[in-house]
């Protein structure tokens, strides 16, 4: 029986087709970035002849498109690691700022609350009327020399001219002449009570303004009803005469050492 040559899909193709789909396979790998290397094996198993058919090319074009993709993956990597260390160093910037904002604020309101109580124990603090001086003549002393029959407040020894101050911070009530004080001062003091300064020889401030303590109110005298000068000094409960109260205690229970 004879035999005959197979036909139809059963035929083997031929060595120019398969070189074909072979090229045609390593380009689709090498496009999407699959190393075409692995057909070799392929076509060496065949057991043909090598030709030049273009392969080495694909391979080499397939090696080259990776490397492409490769660098351009770590390009963005970097470019992600780099935006995402911008974004943290702009929050700590930011964090950083907003303490540093926060500690400046407040020290500044520590600085107005200092200044603050500074200025309120300034303001609570009394002095002596008469620097550097002495009583000369004592509260309630008794003597022919006054109406009432005793002193109704206290001398501080003071050469004429000498510099008088408020006692603590007040308002002033009246400054003028006082009869028998002569030119006086009589302040309303913070507190509610009143200090009175009397025989001056000349007054430096006005009904209604307010005065400090330790500032120079008047210069000592011996105007009114006095043998020398000196500064009569009161401390009363009320603005008008009869109403004092001992001036020593009075000063000592605000911290005047007297």
């Amino acid at each position: 029986m004879a035999f005959t040559r197979a036909t139809g899909k059963h035929r083997r193709a031929s060595r120019t087709a398969r070189t074909t789909r072979n090229l045609a396979g390593i380009a689709t790998l090498a496009a999407s970035g699959v190393v075409a290397s692995v057909a070799s094996p392929a076509l060496a198993a065949t057991g043909e002849p090598t030709h030049d058919t273009g392969l080495q090319h694909a391979v080499e074009l397939g090696d080259e498109l990776a490397v492409r993709i490769e660098a351009q993956a770590d390009t963005q990597q970097a470019a992600a690691e780099a935006a995402e260390a911008r974004a943290k160093a702009e929050v700590e910037a930011k964090r950083l700022a907003e303490m540093a904002k926060k500690k400046a604020d407040e020290e500044r309101a520590a600085k107005v609350r200092a200044a603050r109580e500074a200025e309120r124990k300034r303001l609570n603090t009394f002095v002596a009327p008469v620097a550097d001086s002495y009583v000369s003549t004592a509260y309630k002393a008794s003597s022919g020399l006054w109406s009432s029959g005793s002193h109704t407040g206290i001398d501080f020894h003071a050469a004429y001219g000498t510099q008088v101050h408020a006692v603590g911070a007040g308002t002033v009530v009246e400054a003028g002449w006082g009869g028998a004080y002569g030119n006086n001062i009589v302040i309303r003091m913070n507190d509610g009570t009143y200090t009175q300064y009397g025989h001056l020889s000349s007054i430096g401030v006005s009904v209604g303004q307010s005065v400090t303590p330790g500032q120079q109110i008047a210069l000592s005298g011996n105007t009114g009803n006095t043998t020398g000068p000196h500064l009569h000094f009161e401390a009363r409960t009320g603005p008008n005469y009869g109403s004092d109260i001992d001036p020593i205690a009075y000063l000592r229970a605000h911290g005047v050492s007297v």
